[in-house]
């Protein structure tokens, strides 16, 4: 009988979460986020979350498949859980909502739905705008839909709407990181100036999706 060699061998790990593509080079969304920041922010931070919580998920039993399965009830989990799975589901949703040469205005229901309950667009991006910069230290600004109408919040760290430990609730349709790290290489410390320049490449066709899968 042949004898393994047991050094060649290497044991099967499997990896619940894996660090999702970027719909876009790293530098498409130049001037507005520049390349280096995209680079860190997406290769380093983004799969720093997922390295940990696929760590994290190992030693845990009966964990679901999906990361919106782990933050709707993440309150069962360590706090651990709650900040890398909030980091790759926030992360996920928010290198879609961007894109080359994005900007302009939405369309359709998702603008009806905008004017219906913020009056305008530009009142809209005004209050978004102003969560945004208001928001206290590392966090995020989001457009939910809660109660079958829009509205804007904010969540510390990487806390989402989702999450059942969350003081804003609604399903999250859009949403800004407002962490240092996703903007302070070219803005330092002028988070106005980030929040102004996202605006022209927001993804509305995103959005709109979003929109339609919450309703």
């Amino acid at each position: 009988m042949k004898k393994e060699n047991l050094d060649t061998l290497e044991p099967t790990l499997t990896k619940q979460f894996e660090l999702p593509v970027l719909p876009y080079a790293h530098d498409d969304l130049e001037p507005y986020i520049d390349k280096k920041t995209m680079e860190i922010h997406h290769g380093k931070h983004h799969a720093g979350y997922i390295n940990n919580l696929n760590k994290e998920l190992e030693v845990l039993n009966n964990v679901p498949p999906s990361v919106e399965d782990i933050i709707k009830n993440v309150s069962k989990y360590p706090v651990a859980v709650r900040n890398n799975a909030g980091g790759h589901y926030n992360h996920s949703m928010f290198w879609k909502l961007m894109k080359k040469n994005g900007g302009g205005q939405p369309t359709g229901k998702l603008s009806e739905a905008i004017n219906s309950s913020f009056s305008s667009l530009e009142n809209f991006k005004n209050r978004f705008n102003e969560a945004a910069l208001k928001h206290f230290g590392s966090g995020w600004a989001w457009l939910v839909i809660k109660n079958g109408k829009l509205e804007i919040g904010t969540t510390p760290n990487q806390d989402n709407p989702l999450m059942d430990v969350s003081a804003f609730r609604g399903t999250p349709i859009l949403c800004l990181d407002v962490w240092e790290h996703a903007y302070y290489l070219k803005y330092q410390n002028k988070r106005a100036d980030y929040i102004n320049g996202w605006w022209n490449i927001i993804n509305w066709e995103q959005v709109a999706k979003n929109f339609q899968n919450a309703k």
